[in-house]
């Protein structure tokens, strides 16, 4: 290393990779001081995550302009300092994040209790933000941990929020599994340094090649393990079906829609683009979790029936699909995940708040007891029924291009090398499709297109059926139609998704770009 600081200051415009967060923590830190004016809570809250998507488009911007962006404390050069860098992958998928952030807090207003704001729901919500967004916006691996320390205290917090017995349950489930998965991360990442002398990810990618590769491939499976926990992967995924329906329905959509994403992210980033020999050693290990975790996910959704549980396993088996991208490996598998990711941050957050409406509606939230909703409220009916498409991947909705993108990459392995793992992710793929349609269309037609209850006699209609109040509609299914609808418009328009999707795996593939942002040059130990 020729020097210790970097050779000039960073631009003005770089800055922007850093304002995501701080914007985030200071709105929290607002929000908590001014606790006790409860009617200004939620209209700060919007303020500040309006903000947040505002600095995130114009990140995206910068960094389709010019590559890959950093930005050093202290413009100390790596490993001295922590750095944080947005590519096309990180900068999109915080926008997302911000962008669900800031419907989800439209959404809440319909019906959030006096005791949720007096809680601090709001100052919890912008932590979280700002845990997801350093997530996707660090350089470095230990700051990665840190931003998931943050996100699981104030996911902890959120499902807390109200103390029925069902939350408390549903918490500590969640909570002791994902404190097992960060003390494997903070294991690895005592390994990653004693092995290569540093955590700042540009600087592991030079340094790795002259490392012990038996050592690596160890660590790189450490991190499968702790990442495949955060994403609720098979064979450690039992948490999510078993807590992400014990908080309020916003809340539930809040965490499925982004906490999961954030573990794909991170085995995106560490596998595919930090320690690619060991992720070509894990593949047998990552095909049989992604096949595993895509056969799962629906299997366990037809078998279920509270809703949102039920949703559970849809989630679970969407992060089948982002696994069996990295198993395939290649551009092809890369953008079919990362794609998957974004379409699944949109849709996933739509369908729980839905079901939300849903249980608002009905008063229950066991299919079994819902029934006649198609009559009573059509549009939640087409709602639902578009959003389930879109899960499932059918053509033209936008779950659709992912699976396409898995589809091609697992052909053009499979033919090109006879490659069985490959032909058994396709088919799983696809097998993927058709059971969370199967499951999806299921839970649509006993809860909309069923007359009444199950076990009620000739099924009669459901009286008892409550209207949506103003507030709902407006507030609450006007957020749902937004969201629903920016699905909708990506899926009949997928040529922007298509491209982020070349792009984020362009970059994972060659992180040349993302090297040189940091100051490092190409290849440097």
């Amino acid at each position: 290393m020729t020097g210790v600081l970097q050779p000039s200051a960073i631009a003005t415009t770089d800055w922007l990779v850093i304002l995501p967060v701080i914007l985030a923590l200071c709105g929290a830190a607002v929000l908590v001081v001014l606790s006790s004016v409860r009617d200004l809570s939620w209209g700060l809250a919007i303020g500040v995550a309006a903000a947040i998507a505002i600095v995130d488009v114009a990140l995206v911007l910068r960094v389709l302009d010019v590559g890959p962006v950093a930005m050093t404390m202290g413009n100390w050069l790596p490993p001295f300092g922590i750095s944080f860098v947005a590519d096309v992958a990180g900068a999109t998928f915080a926008l997302a994040a911000a962008v669900v952030v800031l419907v989800l807090l439209v959404y809440l207003r319909m019906d959030l209790p006096d005791r949720a704001r007096r809680d601090g729901v709001h100052p919890l919500i912008l932590l979280l933000l700002a845990g997801v967004s350093g997530s996707f916006l660090t350089g470095d691996l230990f700051n990665l941990y840190v931003w998931f320390e943050l996100t699981l205290i104030s996911s902890f917090g959120l499902m807390a929020l109200g103390g029925r017995n069902i939350q408390l349950d549903g918490t500590v489930k969640y909570g002791f599994l994902n404190f097992l998965a960060t003390t494997f991360f903070l294991i690895a990442l005592g390994l990653i340094y004693g092995l290569v002398g540093t955590l700042n990810m540009a600087d592991v990618i030079g340094a790795a090649p002259t490392a012990n590769p038996a050592a690596l491939t160890g660590i790189a499976a450490l991190l499968l393990l702790a990442f495949g926990m955060k994403a609720a992967a098979f064979p450690v995924n039992a948490w999510l079906p078993a807590s992400y329906h014990a908080p309020p329905p916003g809340i539930s959509a809040l965490l499925a829609g982004l906490l999961t994403k954030v573990g794909v992210y991170a085995l995106l980033r560490a596998l595919a683009m930090i320690l690619p020999g060991s992720r070509d050693l894990l593949d047998p290990v990552l095909a049989i979790a992604a096949i595993g975790t895509l056969l799962l996910g629906p299997l366990g959704a037809l078998a279920e029936t509270n809703l949102r549980r039920a949703l559970g396993f849809l989630v679970i088996g969407g992060i089948g699909a982002c696994l069996a991208g990295l198993a395939l490996d290649g551009e092809a598998g890369l953008a079919g995940a990362s794609t998957y990711v974004l379409h699944a941050m949109l849709t996933i957050t739509a369908l729980y708040m839905l079901a939300g409406l849903v249980e608002a509606v009905t008063g229950e939230t066991s299919t079994r007891a819902m029934g006649g909703l198609y009559a009573a409220q059509p549009l939640l009916a087409v709602l639902f029924f578009v959003l389930v498409l879109a899960v499932a991947g059918v053509p033209p909705f936008l779950g659709f291009w992912p699976k396409l993108l898995l589809v091609e990459a697992g052909i053009g392995r499979w033919s090109a090398g006879a490659d069985g793992l490959a032909l058994a992710l396709w088919i799983a793929v696809l097998a993927n499709a058709l059971l969370t349609l199967i499951a999806g269309t299921r839970l649509w037609a006993h809860v909309f297109w069923r007359t009444g209850r199950e076990g009620v006699e000739a099924e009669a209609a459901t009286a008892d059926l409550r209207p949506l109040d103003a507030s709902q509609r407006w507030f609450g299914l006007g957020s749902v139609a937004v969201l629903t609808g920016l699905v909708a418009a990506l899926g009949l328009v997928p040529e922007p998704l298509m491209a982020f999707g070349r792009l984020a795996a362009a970059g994972l593939l060659d992180p040349a770009a993302y090297i040189a942002a940091t100051g490092l040059p190409e290849g440097m130990p």
